[in-house]
């Protein structure tokens, strides 16, 4: 009998999938319409005007729709110096303002724990920039580097620049602007990881007898990895793009133009809207492929 009421039970029946509730759809909402209203429409707006060919006999600025892919290669063929001078200068700055950042976090995350009033200070005087307008800083840095300022002319007495020499519209200005505006994007990140940081593992890395500088490469920088990461791409991505930095109005001339700075010059001055729209795409697809090879080969299950 009891063999015969096992053979007989039936196997519970699967329940139904859960139907998705449709409050997370209402509140999803919001966002998609802002993301459709404000980043896929002018994405594919600046897709399309990007194929657009000139109207014949048609006046400056005048274009109509086409599929003319030729403009893409027509850029690349002209502004590749350009393409190759903004990732450059992109990456040395993202260099600099880490090796500068990660000093900084570290010292506010980590060394200032045990006194949260000079966190607060410190933490204050990192973002302090941010209350002034990023022309403003940027101009200022220029008046900082003419010709007849103290520091060019210590420069120049120490012989390290040469007595007519110009640091405005040189690559040092542009790169040092550069890392100066967003060496704040590289800190923050970096210390927020830091500050979360147990300094237990710092202590247990002493008692193994391991020196100071095979605990920061085994201990530190591993668990600092996901904030090096995300301040990196805050700080490469927008310096790859930057146009106020290398402009001849401000600490770049036009030996020193970056990408940015030929996308203004077309959409503004020349009104060739199929060549600027095309440099806009090409720029936010080699980024994307970078950042995507950079996040798979360094990034963490955080990023991931």
């Amino acid at each position: 009998m009891a063999f015969a009421a096992f053979g007989s039970s039936t196997a519970p029946v699967e329940q139904a999938p859960r139907r998705r509730s449709g409050i997370a759809l209402i509140l999803l909402a919001p966002g998609l319409a802002y993301l459709a209203l404000f980043f896929l429409t002018p994405l594919i707006s600046l897709v399309i005007t990007s194929v657009q060919a000139p109207v014949e006999f048609g006046d400056v600025g005048q274009f109509q729709n086409a599929f003319k892919i030729e403009n893409y290669f027509a850029v690349v063929q002209d502004y590749w110096p350009q393409f190759l001078r903004s990732f450059g200068y992109a990456l040395v700055a993202t260099f600099f303002a880490l090796i500068i950042s990660y000093p900084l976090a570290y010292f506010i995350g980590v060394t200032a724990r045990p006194w949260p009033l000079a966190q607060a200070i410190l933490l204050t005087l990192v973002i302090a920039p941010f209350f002034i307008s990023f022309l403003l800083r940027t101009f200022a840095w220029k008046q900082l580097m003419a010709e007849d300022t103290p520091f060019v002319q210590g420069l120049k007495a120490l012989s390290i620049l040469a007595p007519d020499a110009n640091l405005v519209g040189t690559p040092f200005a542009v790169i040092f602007g550069l890392t100066y505006n967003f060496i704040p994007f590289m800190t923050l990140p970096i210390y927020v990881t830091l500050e979360r940081l147990d300094t237990r593992y710092l202590e247990a890395g002493n008692d193994l007898y391991a020196g100071p500088l095979s605990t920061f490469l085994r201990v530190t920088l591993p668990l600092s990895l996901p904030g090096i990461v995300s301040g990196t791409l805050l700080t490469f991505i927008p310096a790859a793009g930057d146009y106020i930095n290398a402009s001849s109005s401000f600490l770049g001339s036009a030996s020193t133009s970056m990408i940015g700075n030929v996308i203004e010059a077309n959409f503004i001055d020349l009104l060739d809207y199929p060549v600027a729209a095309a440099l806009s795409v090409l720029l936010m697809g080699i980024i994307l492929l970078i950042v995507g090879l950079y996040v798979r080969r360094v990034g963490t299950e955080d990023l991931l």
